[in-house]
């Protein structure tokens, strides 16, 4: 038991932000489940990054949105940082995994509300959308998923982008909503920020053929 606790203290030490991140954000779900629904729905969409407080506080919602969880589950978004989030930072380093996060979340939203706004123009999309509910950390986290195709060895970083792209593609081409076109850019983000992996490290190479361990 004394060394299990040694390797996961190792492995948090080894990802502070990531694990920083995770308490905030357990400790505003929690809060949210404080509220009453009425108040929850108003305070969340003060901290939204919708079209109409994008054009009004957008450093502070850009911000902001990504602190909570509108679906109030904490859980699997533990076990999703610690299966992402946390390899990559222990990858990259804190600041690289940092511009890849705040790049996907800023980027994505950017493109996917822009692509909601000229769907209002034309009337594709109602007026109301202005004030649509988007908040939550999806984006940052699809572009940790994309940038992590650079952690393995050819030609497994090949099948691991199809999946990911796919996994994003799907909902986009069958749902075509906002969200599932900010999650889709989102990954490519992280495609596109192979620049940040020199120097990373070692690729990670499948059991069969392991890495040589590091001096």
């Amino acid at each position: 038991m004394r060394r299990g606790f040694r390797v996961v203290a190792d492995y948090v030490r080894g990802a502070p932000g990531t694990y920083a991140w995770l308490l905030i954000l357990f400790v505003t779900t929690v809060a949210l489940h404080r509220m009453s629904p009425q108040f929850e729905a108003e305070f969340l969409r003060q901290r939204s990054t919708n079209l109409h407080e994008l054009s009004e506080h957008p450093a502070r919602v850009l911000f902001a949105s990504a602190m909570w969880i509108a679906s109030g589950r904490w859980l699997p978004y533990a076990v999703l940082y610690s299966v992402f989030h946390a390899q990559a930072e222990r990858w990259l380093g804190t600041l690289r995994w940092l511009v890849v996060c705040v790049a996907a979340h800023v980027l994505a939203t950017l493109i996917s509300e822009g692509a909601l706004l000229w769907g209002i123009r034309r009337g594709m999309v109602p007026e109301s959308a202005v004030n649509t509910l988007d908040v939550g950390v999806s984006y940052a986290l699809a572009g940790v998923v994309g940038v992590l195709t650079w952690r393995l060895a050819r030609p497994w970083r090949y099948g691991y982008a199809a999946v990911v792209l796919g996994f994003f593609a799907v909902p986009l081409a069958t749902g075509r909503t906002f969200t599932d076109l900010g999650h889709f850019t989102a990954a490519l983000i992280g495609l596109g920020c192979r620049p940040l992996t020199a120097g990373a490290g070692r690729t990670r190479i499948p059991k069969e053929t392991p890495a040589l361990p590091r001096r």
